[in-house]
């Protein structure tokens, strides 16, 4: 590699990553002697001569960095390590392992993803910019989403009730929302807070007078900015804001970063925001080499913060690489989907001479239950034929609803296929373990009476009622089937015979009362009655002692459910999830309440949690944890952009819904307002031929980079009718009527 920058171009699967490890392993080589101070390997002696002598005026105003560098900066200069990024956390994991098996561990890596540098800097240089900016000497608390929009819900509540943060047709939550994510939007592109009210003013066809709400978005974005910063409390847009516009600019920051890596590794730059490359540029100007991957028809995150054209702009400062290969279906069908999407009449004609046949197939009906029916039996003839295994199917959709999912999962699980979702987003308060765990914490607070029912109590019995011991007893045909009746001491059956006798409902308290209130206890049985017995001394005792809502959510989960060691994993890791949220809550709620903010009684903070939860909120991912052995053999059910962002690769895919319309807009994965805060907007309004264009380009990326996923075989699904009962004729219909004539 030696001092050049070296600009990796290919797409899906063409060996990129694998290219970046090597050319790193080259430089390990090249440069690795520790014994070489680390300026030398990128400076000439007269260089780092020059560079000594302005050193000694600068280290008065270096002292209080350097005091709050790790020990390995300031100890380890010897080998200060490469700096290597990914685009996401799933895909840095592996990316490291990948270095540190090729490297033999020889040379040390700082992996991170942009995010996740950002705040690591902002944290590690605070003193910096407490004096740059004048804050409050506090260590800053980071808030996560779920916190963050419900205090910004309680700041903005003035003019959300006065109408000012209204749109026609969005909900409260969702406003909130979006007006939170152009904060993240303007500070991954580099523009200035201030700038977003005519950002939207300009870039947005005011067709129904919206310009009030233009400028009242811009206010509270700029109040919310100051309340958190004024509380020492950053959401990722603001530590993103912070980095890019007062620290990366900063001289002595600049001269802390060059010093510390010697290389920078980036993968899949073409997911990167914007500011990336600004960091880059610093590095790069300081004569720090670096290695770079883009994937021209990647983009997955286009829409969410990511500028891959202007990222493309690095490619002038390196040497590039192209690498030619193609993988998957890519190279056989990739070129002929776009032929078939542009004229598809002009293709039937050329495949029709040439009788070339396709590794394509399809399943059709009339109702999207039956399409759903069908897939799963086509699955599971495929399994049990022994032509697939379940690991190396795929399921994707452009948005896979309740429905589907169930319908799928219920099918292959009852013929004996597992099945996972793949990064599967849904409140908490959709698992039923969370959801009783919230009754309980209602019935131990006072206060909070009006948040308990009839209905959760009932089900808080069945799930605290499971308990090991007795599972020997009652194993059935089905074996040991955590969602069976059997597995539960109390079923739901003896749960309403409980509530309707022994549950009195009150707003301030209410109680389980013995089970002797119930005239026939004994219908009951032993181990209901029993199980009951101890649910309700738990109650009292801790009513009796109360402490933080945390112990006491570790303590009902160790009493009611740390006993049973079989639980699924997708129920422990709500758990997790549930106990890394309720954390952070009250870590969150204790420094509002230092700052004043906050001087409410416990059980209303409580009573806010649990509200915040049942609103369906989905929070953040639970800090993972890497599993050892090997992957279980499921079935992977997935969104399009869930499994393009997880870089997946399996032999047999089903697309499902082709004909849905969703294929080629954005949802989800396109926040309000982006293509406005990407550097390639003109400034002038975003017109609806535009909107067309993106949608139409976005596609073409969708399947080449499905294409190149797909290793032997691709089932194209269609039902003529939606859920709703519309037809479907979206883009994709041309290639599924192209396709199923040629059909293997």
């Amino acid at each position: 590699m030696g001092t050049a920058s070296i600009w990796i171009l290919g797409s899906t699967g063409s060996g990129k990553t694998g290219r970046l490890v090597q050319e790193l392993c080259n430089w390990v080589d090249s440069n690795g002697d520790p014994n070489t101070p680390p300026l030398n390997r990128h400076q000439t002696a007269a260089e780092s001569n020059a560079e000594t002598g302005r050193r000694g005026g600068r280290q008065k105003q270096e002292s209080l960095i350097s005091q709050t560098l790790p020990r390995s900066l300031r100890l380890g200069q010897d080998e200060p390590p490469l700096l290597v990024f990914a685009a996401t956390g799933d895909d840095r994991i592996p990316l490291t392992d990948r270095i540190i098996h090729a490297t033999s561990g020889r040379y040390p890596i700082d992996s991170s993803t942009p995010l996740a540098f950002f705040q690591r800097e902002v944290l590690l240089f605070w003193p910096l910019l407490i004096q740059q900016l004048n804050l409050r000497a506090e260590f800053p608390l980071r808030v996560r989403p779920e916190t963050e929009q419900e205090l910004a819900t309680r700041l903005w509540r003035d003019e959300l009730d006065s109408g000012r943060l209204r749109q026609e047709g969005v909900s409260e939550y969702r406003m909130v929302r979006r007006t939170l994510d152009l904060l993240q939007l303007a500070a991954s592109s580099g523009r200035r807070l201030e700038d977003v009210s005519v950002i939207l003013q300009e870039g947005i066809e005011d067709a129904n007078g919206d310009l009030d709400l233009w400028n009242c978005m811009g206010e509270v974005l700029l109040k919310w900015r100051r309340w958190c910063l004024q509380r020492g409390l950053l959401t990722y847009g603001i530590i993103t804001e912070l980095y890019w516009r007062h620290l990366l600019p900063n001289p002595t920051y600049q001269n802390q970063l060059i010093h510390r890596y010697p290389a920078v590794f980036a993968d899949d730059v073409d997911e990167y925001p914007k500011i990336v490359r600004d960091l880059f540029e610093v590095l790069l100007d300081a004569g720090i080499p670096g290695v770079f991957t883009y994937n021209p028809k990647g983009s997955v995150r286009q829409g969410l913060g990511a500028d891959p054209d202007y990222l493309a702009g690095l490619a002038f400062r390196c040497h590039p690489q192209q690498l030619d290969s193609v993988s998957g279906l890519a190279g056989k069908l990739g070129k002929m989907a776009l032929q078939v999407m542009e004229d598809p009449t002009v293709y039937l004609e050329e495949m029709e001479e040439s009788g070339l046949s396709l590794p394509v197939a399809s399943i059709q009906t009339t109702a999207r239950s039956q399409l759903l029916r069908e897939t799963g039996e086509a699955i599971a003839h495929a399994v049990h034929t022994g032509k697939v295994k379940p690991s190396e199917i795929a399921v994707i959709a452009p948005g896979l609803d309740a429905i589907a999912r169930y319908s799928l999962q219920s099918i292959l699980t009852s013929k004996g296929i597992p099945v996972q979702s793949l990064n599967e987003q849904r409140p908490l308060a959709t698992v039923p373990v969370i959801r009783a765990l919230l009754t309980l914490l209602a019935l131990v607070y006072p206060g909070l009476g009006r948040l308990v029912d009839r209905d959760s109590v009932a089900e808080m019995l069945v799930v605290l009622s499971r308990r090991p011991d007795w599972e020997s007893l009652k194993e059935t045909e089905e074996g040991t089937n955590l969602l069976h009746p059997a597995s539960f001491l109390i079923d739901p059956v003896r749960a309403g015979l409980l509530v309707d006798h022994c549950y009195s409902p009150a707003t301030e308290q209410p109680k389980l009362l013995p089970v002797t209130a119930f005239p026939r206890w004994d219908r009951l049985g032993y181990r209901a009655t029993k199980v009951y017995q101890e649910i309700l001394d738990w109650i009292e005792e801790r009513r009796s002692q109360l402490t933080s809502p945390i112990a006491l959510l570790n303590s009902a989960i160790q009493e009611f459910l740390g006993r049973s060691s079989s639980l699924p994993p997708d129920q422990i890791a709500a758990l997790r999830e549930l106990m890394e949220t309720a954390q952070h809550y009250w870590e969150v709620d204790a420094r509002l309440r230092r700052c004043g903010e906050q001087d409410a009684p416990d059980y209303v903070t409580v009573g806010q949690f649990i509200q915040l939860l049942r609103k369906g909120t989905i929070t953040a991912n639970p800090f993972p944890v890497s599993a050892l052995g090997a992957k279980p053999d499921c079935v992977t059910l997935a969104t399009i952009f869930q499994y393009r962002a997880a870089r997946q690769f399996h032999r047999w895919h089903f697309w499902l819904d082709i004909g849905s319309p969703l294929w080629s807009r954005g949802g989800a994965a396109s926040l309000f307002a982006a293509p406005l805060f990407l550097q390639s907007w003109s400034g002038d309004p975003w017109t609806q031929e535009e909107e067309i264009r993106n949608d139409e380009d976005r596609l073409q990326r969708i399947i080449l980079d499905l294409l190149g996923r797909v290793g032997d075989r691709l089932i194209l699904c269609h039902s003529d009718l939606a859920t709703n009962g519309q037809e479907q004729t979206g883009p994709l219909l041309s290639v599924l009527n192209a396709w199923v004539p040629l059909e293997e």
